[in-house]
């Protein structure tokens, strides 16, 4: 590294430095056409693709791409034009935009929706263009091994400050891999697929998601220089956890790990749970959400869809059956009753052909006779309220063309008159 400001000038006015910018301008020309012609040629356009992103300079295959061009002419110049200028200054930049585009990339397209996403993509930002500045102003050696000569004994190993900032740098970096692994295959798994096929594919995506998180912490603790075999001694305590504790959250992971593979509930079904009925948009390794009609989300923890009642609207057959009760004068025609009755229900397509609808008279009410009309419909994602607000606007439309009364609740009182006494 230069540690001489006035020499790092002087090194400016080189004839060199003009060959080194020359080389670094085509080297972003030709990354920025090999991605773009790439992108084209793959045809991705998916926003939250992680190599590409939404630009073809916003994803990580285009620092990549330029860091490998960067290095390359780096060590073509170094063999006509020593020493490197430029390049001393641009390959820790490069590296640092690297580190930042995969970092925030992936962590956006793992966590899209959790808001400490944001937070934790400056520190990733603050921490590699910190560590460039002190790279490239030579300070960053000196910190290093001011950092080594802090240290401290943990059990049987000799830990320093510089292995523990090492390690967990290492760690970050693991775990970021991990995810932008598990985040591909994921997207490979839920590409195209639909229905139970898409419930199949999301349980073996949260389960490779979670053996390489597992995997990725191991190596993570590895890394900062912690004993593995001291965590028989926590698997122990976090197993007696979960057995008390935990259970109720052990339960949920456990019953999302069941619901998605033997496929009861899949994604798309319209549901019926503890009277909120909707269609389930996403099924997670703790929780399930419904969606109604009406736009609102239910959260339900999956341990209740395994233990309670649940109503599969779309599970062997879409089509659901409703009624309506009409109560009419007793003085009226039972036979044209009927007939009108089958008539305004027959009116609305959403009403099946087969089986067809029905009427009966159901009752004799106190006021009147009570007919219900019963009928299937093969669409309830579309709503059911609605159809049966439908079906009872005709009803009482028909009936009051035909002068057919619906009777006013009545009583009879009766009453004794009361005699008086001499």
């Amino acid at each position: 590294m230069i540690d001489d400001w006035s020499l790092w000038l002087a090194a400016l006015s080189q004839r060199g430095v003009l060959i080194e910018l020359a080389a670094l301008l085509a080297c972003v020309l030709l990354a920025w056409g090999a991605v773009a012609v790439l992108r084209r040629t793959l045809g991705e356009t998916d926003e939250s693709s992680i190599l590409f992103g939404r630009r073809v300079i916003d994803g990580a295959l285009f620092p990549l791409l330029l860091l490998c061009l960067g290095y390359l002419a780096r060590a073509v110049i170094l063999k006509f034009y020593p020493p490197i200028v430029v390049f001393k200054v641009a390959i820790p930049v490069l590296l640092s935009l690297v580190v930042i585009r995969i970092g925030v990339k992936v962590l956006h397209v793992a966590f899209s929706d959790t808001a400490w996403v944001r937070a934790l993509e400056r520190t990733i930002s603050w921490v590699a263009w910190g560590g460039m500045v002190l790279w490239v102003s030579g300070i960053l050696p000196v910190i290093l091994n001011e950092m080594e000569s802090v240290s401290w004994k943990l059990g049987n190993a000799q830990l320093t400050l510089r292995n523990v900032v090492e390690g967990a740098l290492t760690a970050g970096a693991v775990l970021i891999v991990t995810l932008w692994i598990s985040s591909a295959i994921e997207q490979r798994l839920l590409r195209s697929a639909t229905g139970g096929e898409l419930s199949l594919r999301k349980a073996i995506s949260n389960a490779t998601r979670a053996l390489l998180m597992t995997v990725g912490v191991m190596m993570a603790l590895s890394a900062v220089g912690i004993d593995l075999t001291a965590l028989s001694v926590l698997g122990g305590a976090i197993g007696v956890g979960i057995g008390f504790g935990l259970q109720k959250l052990a339960a949920n992971y456990v019953s999302g790990f069941v619901i998605l593979a033997e496929r009861s509930m899949r994604i798309g079904d319209m549901v019926r749970v503890d009277n909120f009925e909707g269609r389930i948009t996403d099924i997670t390794a703790r929780y399930t959400v419904i969606r109604s009609l009406t736009g609102r989300e239910s959260i339900v923890p999956n341990e209740i869809l395994m233990t309670s009642r649940v109503e599969n609207l779309s599970l062997a057959d879409p089509k659901v059956w409703q009624s309506t009760v009409v109560s009419v004068a007793y003085d009226s025609d039972v036979e044209q009753v009927r007939t009108l009755l089958l008539a305004a229900a027959l009116e609305h397509e959403r009403v099946l052909r087969d089986p067809a609808p029905s009427v009966a008279l159901s009752a004799f009410g106190a006021d009147g006779l009570e007919f219900t009309v019963g009928y299937w419909i093969g669409d309830p994602e579309n709503g059911q309220l609605n159809i049966r607000s439908a079906i009872n606007i005709s009803i009482l439309h028909t009936l009051q063309t035909h002068g057919i009364q619906i009777p006013f609740p009545q009583r009879v009182i009766h009453t004794t008159p009361v005699q008086k006494s001499v």
